[in-house]
C-alpha cells in the first residue's frame, strides 16, 4: 500500500515556530514530527510515499531526500502556496497514488502505534474510506463523527477524527481541481454509508499548538 503523508500546511496556530520551519519539522524528542511517520509505516513495509508541499515545501524535500533513508522511495506533489487544504491537496496527487486503496496521514499529528493493520487494510466492496477515530481530546470536546458497528455516521460526534484514514481514488469522483477540505466530500459518501471506521485508544497528539507542541516533548516516549 501507498501512503500520502499531509505536509503542505502552514500551521498558523504555531505562531512563529512554522515562519522559517514547515510544521512537519518541527521537532519532538529531537527528530522532526514527519520522521516519525517514514520510520514507523516503513517498518511495517510501506516503500511507496506521496508527500504534498506547500509552505516551505523546499525545506522538506532537502530534509527528506528521495526515501533511501527508509528504504522506501518519496515522490512529491507540489502544491505552491497557497497550498490547496487537505481534499485539494489529495485530489491533485491522485496520478501518484493509483487505484487501489491508499494511507493518508497527517503530516503534524504523532502517534505511537503498529500500523501494520492499516496498511494491510482492504476497503470491502462498495466501501471508499477507512477512518481512524480517537477519543474526543480537550481541544475538540464535541468530537467529528459518529461510530456505530464500525460504520461512521454523521448522527452523533462521538469521536475525533485521528487525521489518518485509508482511501481510494473513487472518494473523489466528481472533484475538481483546486483547493477544497477533505471533511465535505467524507460527509457525503458518509451520507450513502460509504464509510468504515474503527476507535484507537493508544497514544495520540494532534500537534496544533506551540503548548501541545512543548507537551509532547516532555512526554515520556
Amino acid at each position: 500500500m501507498k501512503a500520502m503523508i499531509l505536509a503542505a500546511g502552514r500551521g498558523t496556530r504555531m505562531k512563529e515556530l512554522t515562519d522559517h520551519t514547515p510544521k512537519p519539522l518541527l521537532t519532538v524528542r529531537g527528530k522532526p514530527l514527519i520522521e516519525y511517520h517514514l520510520e514507523q509505516l516503513s517498518r511495517a513495509g510501506v516503500r511507496e510515499f506521496i508527500i504534498n508541499t506547500g509552505w516551505l515545501g523546499e525545506k522538506i524535500e532537502a530534509a527528506l531526500g528521495n526515501g533511501k533513508r527508509w528504504n522506501a522511495r518519496i515522490q512529491y506533489s507540489h502544491e505552491g502556496w497557497p497550498a490547496l487544504e487537505t481534499g485539494g491537496g489529495i485530489f491533485k496527487a491522485l496520478p501518484l497514488l493509483g487505484e487501489e486503496p491508499f494511507l493518508v496521514v497527517n503530516g503534524d499529528v504523532w502517534i505511537e502505534c503498529d500500523w501494520k493493520p492499516w496498511t494491510r487494510r482492504g476497503l470491502a466492496h462498495g466501501d471508499i474510506a477507512h477512518l481512524v477515530l480517537v477519543p474526543n481530546p480537550t481541544h475538540n470536546p464535541k468530537g467529528d463523527f459518529g461510530l456505530v458497528a464500525s460504520r461512521i455516521n454523521d448522527g452523533g460526534s462521538q469521536y475525533t477524527f485521528s487525521g489518518i484514514s485509508v482511501l481510494c481514488a473513487e472518494l473523489f469522483d466528481g472533484c475538481k481541481p483546486g483547493a477544497f477540505k477533505l471533511a465535505p466530500v467524507l460527509r457525503k459518501a458518509i451520507a450513502y454509508d460509504r464509510v468504515t471506521g474503527e476507535l484507537f485508544k493508544g497514544k495520540w497528539s494532534d500537534v496544533g499548538t506551540p503548548e501541545r507542541l512543548k507537551q509532547l516533548d516532555r512526554s515520556k516516549a
